[in-house]
């Protein structure tokens, strides 16, 4: 039986929902989400695979998310940027996700500009139609956005209702070449369970913190010991400021304790087992501007300082 593979790269300005559509679209939680901009730091797929119908052959979507378009202003800012460029190589297609609850500004420009050489087939993503007082409004920025780029198709969603999805999903199927799977078909992403449990951690620093903090704080997982009922967790959370140390231990530890138990309920939540999970908090000046220190943080490199593949 023939069937379609391909991958597909979503990219937009910060907030414009990409996590939220990726989450969606698989029907798990694989990408952490905040209010907060710049929440996602690296590429995070998700693999959906669609049975045959009457419309198209049974087929597997491999959902790149990626960091939000953004002008770079430290290592970590043009690290992020090297994630998009990467992600964009090589895939079948791409959905710009735009947000039309805002205006559109430069970042959704520079996000077109980084599609102009791409052979992929580009889909306009129109998200968070239900924040919209009245459909008409979309009609013009249809037809803005129908100047700046020969999209392959144009589809209004809202991640968060589920709204448009299913629509989405069928159009990209389309659009992919016959090819065989390139997963399993239980298989949802390629991330290391480490790597999301470090996520989940990083999630409750960007909710439970103040406004500026979450920008300069990263997470590493530093054990990780799987048995048969519980699962050993060691981290730390990186700063930049002695002061802001302070604020994510709190007074008498409890902004840390806070940080610890609800990480720990939503890492069992994705595991299936208890969790042991141990929390530190370490200094690292400038970490931000450190090429080096921000090259550790991809959980490729992480994997392969593990696995030894890398020496």
């Amino acid at each position: 039986m023939p069937s379609r593979s391909g991958f597909v790269c979503i990219i937009g300005r910060p907030n414009a929902g990409k996590s939220t559509l990726l989450n969606a679209l698989v029907g798990e939680k694989l990408a952490i989400i905040s209010p907060k901009p710049q929440t996602t730091r690296n590429r995070i797929v998700g693999i959906v695979n669609l049975p045959k119908s009457k419309t198209q052959d049974p087929t597997q979507i491999i959902l790149i998310d990626t960091p939000g378009v953004h002008k770079p202003d430290s290592s970590l800012g043009r690290k992020m940027l090297v994630e998009i460029r990467e992600a964009l190589e090589g895939c079948n297609a791409v959905l710009l996700l735009i947000d039309v609850a805002q205006k559109p500004d430069a970042r959704d420009k520079f996000a077109l500009r980084m599609l102009k050489d791409s052979r992929a087939e580009v889909f306009l993503v129109l998200n968070k139609i239900d924040l919209l007082k009245g459909k008409d409004k979309l009609l013009p920025l249809i037809e803005d956005y129908k100047d700046l780029h020969q999209f392959h198709d144009i589809i209004p969603v809202s991640a968060l209702k589920n709204d448009g999805l299913d629509t989405l999903l069928e159009r990209i199927a389309l659009a992919l070449p016959v090819a065989p799977p390139y997963f399993p078909k239980d298989q949802m992403t390629d991330q290391p369970t480490r790597f999301m449990a470090a996520e989940m951690i990083r999630e409750r620093v960007l909710i439970e913190t103040a406004e500026e903090l979450p920008y300069a704080t990263t997470v590493i997982v530093d054990s990780f010991e799987e048995e048969l009922k519980l699962t050993r967790i060691a981290a730390t959370i990186y700063c930049e400021r002695e002061g802001q140390k302070g604020i994510l231990i709190g007074k008498k530890g409890q902004m840390l304790k806070k940080i610890g138990t609800s990480a720990r309920l939503q890492i069992e939540k994705m595991l299936g087992t208890r969790v042991f999970l141990e929390l530190f908090v370490k200094v690292h000046p400038n970490w931000r501007q450190s090429r080096d220190f921000v090259e550790e943080l991809d959980w490729r490199r992480q994997l392969e300082h593990l696995t030894g593949s890398g020496r």
